[in-house]
């Protein structure tokens, strides 16, 4: 039997068990293969692991995605975790395009994917406090919301929460240096139901100012003179 033959359910489960690239390649061989490919059925769950696979043209976005995963940990990312103030050229120019390629693709699953029940981000550090916000108005549904070393996350998000987060149900933001225990105990007060989680975040210091940077800078110069 060729797989063609195959009924659409067969197919789908079959599509199941394949990665994003994968799918995409079967379903290149035949129409039949593609309308399999474009069934929003196939697409509640979807795993990232680098900026470039948000362009790529190898999944699809819908109200059917329910499970979203954005976790990022290679050396050319991490850039984006490292304090502004510390980056040069290249790496500010890096940052800069991962943070215009992750606030689109989040404002397309805003657009499309209102039935969102899982989001977790770790290692994004280009990921902002306006980004959740949006997902939290345009995703109603969202139960689970997972930060990890997201450094721009701060309390504008937990703000965001407690106004728009109806149905979380789960919220982490480990090690998001950037936020405060004063925004966490805010959580905690009026969203009560919800299972907060910020393991090395509050107690973590806090991205520098540039008059902060400015009074490193001159402690510094001090030290190398004496």
């Amino acid at each position: 039997m060729h797989i063609t033959q195959l009924n659409r359910e067969c197919l789908l489960h079959l599509f199941s068990f394949l990665d994003k690239n994968s799918r995409k390649n079967l379903a290149k061989t035949c129409h039949k293969l593609l309308e399999v490919f474009q069934d929003p059925l196939l697409w509640s769950l979807l795993n990232f692991h680098s900026p470039m696979e948000l362009k790529k043209d190898n999944f699809l976005l819908g109200p059917a995605l329910k499970y979203l995963s954005i976790c990022w940990y290679s050396e050319r990312v991490k850039v984006c975790n490292i304090e502004d103030w510390m980056k040069n050229s290249f790496q500010k120019d890096l940052c800069n395009r991962h943070e215009n390629t992750v606030s689109d693709f989040l404002l397309d699953v805003c657009n499309r994917c209102p039935n969102l029940l899982s989001l977790t981000l770790s290692g994004c550090g280009h990921v902002t406090d306006d980004c959740i916000l949006q997902v939290l108005k345009n995703c109603p549904n969202l139960k689970s919301l997972k930060l990890e070393n997201c450094v721009r996350i701060t309390d504008h998000t937990l703000e965001a929460v407690t106004l728009h987060g109806g149905s979380l149900r789960t919220l982490h933001v480990d090690f998001c240096r950037n936020i405060t225990q004063a925004g966490l105990e805010r959580v905690r007060q009026k969203c009560p139901s919800v299972m907060l989680r910020a393991e090395r975040s509050a107690n973590m210091i806090p991205d520098s100012k540039p008059e902060k940077k400015l009074m490193l800078e001159k402690a510094s110069r001090k030290l190398v003179q004496l």
